[in-house]
């Protein structure tokens, strides 16, 4: 029984270990999702301002431009798949993972090539490991994303949509991230950025059923939609950086609480154990004595008759 004592304080203090590790991450996660929230709403009314500006381009003018323009017959789609660039964060990663292929089989019914951009070593590493190819991939700051960052991924999807389709272009632009809800509720979801879906841009721009003034676009209207919707797309795979980073720190948060905790309970079941066989040692020392005692006795009085 000494020998089973000894591996559960060895357990005991392997389990130890690990559950201030995981609570020192719990607490570093607690404060990057903070400052990733703060980003969030930093962000949020340049966002809502370009969307404005693009809604009353759009709906203010009959130009056929190429980014709000649907394709007849699309052929070609872009996804761009956010996760990050370090795990221990739960389903994080596989619920975005698992939406982006959703997506990606729904174009293809739909008779599209799908070409994949991913930002974030999980993602990268998922479709590596099964030989699927990637367009394009970006790593090493999902944790504190900047708008520098944003402009170097928004980059090569503008240039391919506004590429012919052969020339390597593609139709449609498809982003999917994790929404930030709340610091429990984190959701994998996918939308359509190009070609701009117009009445529901302009929907979002005026929420509350304002009307949009008019507007004369000098030069033209092309070259105002040349300049406005690259910002539009930058501002959005911006704001999708920033709360798919949120959304990474909560999930990392609540499963390293989870595992602090479990831990926590796994310390006071290998220490009840470790009582009970020490507690077991014990007694049989006790009998061990006892049975001693009682055979010296034993012996001595059958020396004396």
């Amino acid at each position: 029984m000494g020998a089973q004592l000894r591996v559960y304080k060895r357990r005991i203090r392997s389990v130890t270990a690990t559950k201030k590790i995981t609570k020192a991450m719990e607490m570093i996660a607690a404060s990057r999702v903070v400052k990733a929230q703060r980003k969030v709403a930093a962000s949020t009314p340049y966002a809502t301002e370009l969307t404005r500006a693009v809604a009353a381009v759009a709906t203010g003018s009959n130009t056929k431009h190429p980014l709000t323009t649907e394709a007849e017959n699309p052929s070609r789609a872009a996804v761009l798949l956010l996760t990050s660039d370090r795990g221990l964060a739960g389903a994080f990663n596989s619920n975005a993972i698992k939406a982006a292929e959703q997506l990606t089989e729904r174009l293809e019914r739909e008779g599209k090539q799908v070409e994949t951009y991913i930002v974030g070593r999980r993602g990268v590493a998922h479709y590596n490991f099964r030989e699927r190819k990637i367009a394009a991939s970006f790593t090493g700051f999902t944790d504190d994303p900047t708008y520098a960052d944003a402009k170097k991924v928004a980059a090569p999807l503008i240039e391919a949509i506004r590429k012919e389709t052969a020339d390597g272009g593609v139709d449609e632009l498809h982003i999917v991230y994790t929404e930030f809800v709340s610091m429990m509720t984190q959701t994998a979801l996918d939308a359509r950025l190009l070609p701009l879906r117009v009445d529901e841009v302009a929907q979002e721009a005026r929420p509350k059923g304002e009307l949009l003034p008019l507007y004369d676009f000098e030069p033209s209207a092309e070259d105002v939609l040349d300049a406005l919707l690259p910002r539009y797309v930058e501002s959005r795979v911006y704001n999708a950086l920033l709360q798919s980073a949120a959304s990474k720190h909560a999930a990392t948060r609540r499963a390293m609480k989870s595992a602090t905790d479990n831990a926590g309970e796994l310390i006071e079941t290998l220490t009840r154990l470790a009582n009970q066989a020490r507690q077991a040692d014990i007694t049989q020392e006790i009998s061990e004595i006892v049975g001693g005692a009682s055979a010296l006795a034993d012996a001595t009085a059958g020396s004396d008759r």
